[in-house]
């Protein structure tokens, strides 16, 4: 049976304790920062309301809605092509066939040590030159994150593979069924519902990631932001709402990564969820 081991023995009661203390400690020394920051904030007059109007406004609202939709939607598009590229990706990477094998791991490994503000950055200006055509802010944005991202959930769906026993392909063969039909109807199903808080809190990263969009103009949340900021002169005030509805919006997918993972040790035990939050940056999983 291929396992993930947790890096970390369970804390002991003295352990939680202590864990505990250092938690409430580092809480109130960061809200007395807060609140000193707050008080300096206040003296300098940035917490005056009428610095806060226009950006509260029924059009100010309407601007940073504009810009979350446009996040939203780019988000939405590199996750569903990533998690498509990422499965074949790590299809390939478990395949019998070398030259499969020796492809996706090239792509895997070459495009995880790749920025992906650079591969954006790339797509915009680089891809054009190439294809002999222009390539939209929002296409080089999409590409970026989906070639990067790709790669990752190639590992994470391998690692969900690799962390199922043996008996469930054995199984499958003992029934009939050929290998792709294996991967398709008994692993992949088996290995995305042990692998989804994992899942979920990489789609929070491709969503954080759409912030690099401002850099090639695209008007995703933090480009709208600064538009309304340098507009009204009020750019830190702009920039406290735009890190307010990303805090929001990634809270949300949060929480469900970690009921996801709540769900997953409840289900499988508690080595499948801690092996799936340590996947990505696991390296020695051999192909079986």
């Amino acid at each position: 049976m291929s396992t993930l081991l947790a890096f970390s023995d369970p804390l002991g009661p003295r352990g939680r304790r202590k864990a505990l203390v250092g938690s409430i400690a580092g809480g109130l020394v960061l809200l007395g920062l807060l609140g000193a920051a707050l008080l300096v904030l206040a003296d300098a007059g940035q917490l005056d309301g009428d610095r806060w109007s226009d950006l509260l406004s029924p059009d100010g609202f309407e601007l940073y809605a504009r810009g979350l939709g446009s996040t939203l939607r780019a988000a939405a598009v590199a996750i569903a092509l990533a998690i498509t590229v990422g499965t074949v990706m790590a299809l390939g990477r478990l395949s019998t066939l070398a030259p499969v094998r020796w492809l996706a791991t090239t792509y895997v490994q070459l495009f995880r040590a790749l920025p992906s503000l650079l591969l954006i950055i790339f797509a915009f200006f680089a891809l054009p030159d190439l294809l002999g055509r222009p390539v939209t802010r929002y296409s080089a944005l999409v590409i970026g994150l989906t070639l990067y991202n790709s790669a990752v959930f190639a590992e994470i769906i391998r690692a969900g593979v690799l962390s199922l026993p043996r008996g469930q392909t054995e199984a499958a063969v003992a029934l009939g069924l050929r290998r792709s039909q294996t991967q398709r109807l008994v692993i992949l199903p088996q290995a995305v519902s042990r692998m989804l808080p994992s899942l979920v809190a990489q789609m929070v990263v491709v969503l954080k990631d759409t912030a690099y969009g401002s850099i090639i103009g695209y008007e995703e949340l933090l480009r709208v932001g600064t538009i309304a900021g340098e507009t009204t002169a009020d750019v830190l005030q702009s920039y406290v709402i735009v890190a307010v509805i990303y805090i929001a919006v990634c809270f949300a997918l949060s929480s469900v990564a970690r009921w996801l993972e709540g769900r997953t040790t409840r289900r499988y035990g508690r080595s499948a969820a801690a092996g799936a939050v340590a996947v990505p940056g696991v390296e020695d999983l051999a192909v079986h």
